[in-house]
């Protein structure tokens, strides 16, 4: 079984607005289904058994084009996403974001991560429509070593 997912979209804005959206927490409620509410530091995560206060850290490098997150469940363990953006142009960003299984155990993880990777092309076409996408469906690129098959 596959343990990571990555999916890359184009986006019709310039790195500078890409980047300071993707970058607030405060924004992650309009372009994912997960966050109900986000701020630094702490999120409010819908899950299928109700809701769930979270730490939140967003580690981000407007230098490096990063844009990571650590996710803190109130059992101590914690979930991991990274991203990178990269300016193309004036007006065109490449986006691609790195999906990492939850931090649950592998009996629990079948078919689950499965659908959050459908889920997270879901909320990259949102966020492509908020910061102006070229309509282009998200693509998943095809990594054949690091995952777990």
């Amino acid at each position: 079984m596959r343990d990571f997912d990555v999916q890359t979209i184009e986006i019709g804005a310039p790195f500078d607005v890409a980047f300071r959206y993707i970058a607030d927490p405060v924004a992650l409620p309009e372009w994912t289904h997960a966050f109900r509410s986000a701020s630094e530091g702490r999120a409010t995560l819908a899950t299928p058994n109700g809701s769930v206060e979270v730490g939140l850290e967003v580690r981000r490098s407007r230098e490096q084009g990063t844009v990571d997150w650590v996710i803190t469940f109130p059992d101590g363990s914690v979930g991991r996403a990274f991203s990178r953006l990269v300016g193309i142009g004036a007006d065109r960003s490449i986006y691609s974001f790195v999906l990492l299984a939850p931090p649950v155990p592998l009996e629990r993880l079948e078919g689950a991560f499965a659908e959050q990777a459908k889920i997270l092309g879901e909320e990259l076409a949102t966020l492509q429509e908020r910061l102006g996408g070229r309509g282009i469906e998200p693509a998943k690129a095809e990594v054949s070593h690091g995952g777990v098959s």
